[in-house]
């Protein structure tokens, strides 16, 4: 037997923070919106060439997306996917149940 322990530090809610990622809650939101793009695309059975005429974008913006490279994609452009795939968005502004900043959370 390995008798070596793996040592790890736990995360403090966000990857993208953890990593020391510059906007990381924004990294963090646009990752959550891009799963729930995946998930609408794959929901409806669409080939990416049929996704990528649907939501007004080129096949290879599709597959950038789909493999997460959206860093280019502003999160205005992922509401409008969203919306391009028949979802709506609804956005609350409301007092935090702590004594913390306020934070960004997607739901739904």
């Amino acid at each position: 037997m390995n008798d070596k322990r793996i040592e790890f530090e736990p995360s403090g809610g966000n990857v993208f923070a953890d990593l020391g990622v510059t906007d990381a809650e924004a990294h963090l939101l646009k990752a959550g919106l891009v799963t729930r793009i995946e998930q609408f695309i794959r929901e409806r059975g669409l080939k990416q060439t049929e996704a990528a005429k649907l939501l007004g974008i080129s096949q290879p913006d599709v597959s950038r997306l789909l493999r997460g490279d959206f860093r280019e994609f502003p999160v205005e452009r992922l509401f409008r996917l969203l919306t391009a795939l028949g979802r709506d968005i609804e956005i609350k502004i409301r007092e935090p149940n702590a004594q913390r900043p306020g934070r960004l959370i997607l739901s739904g």
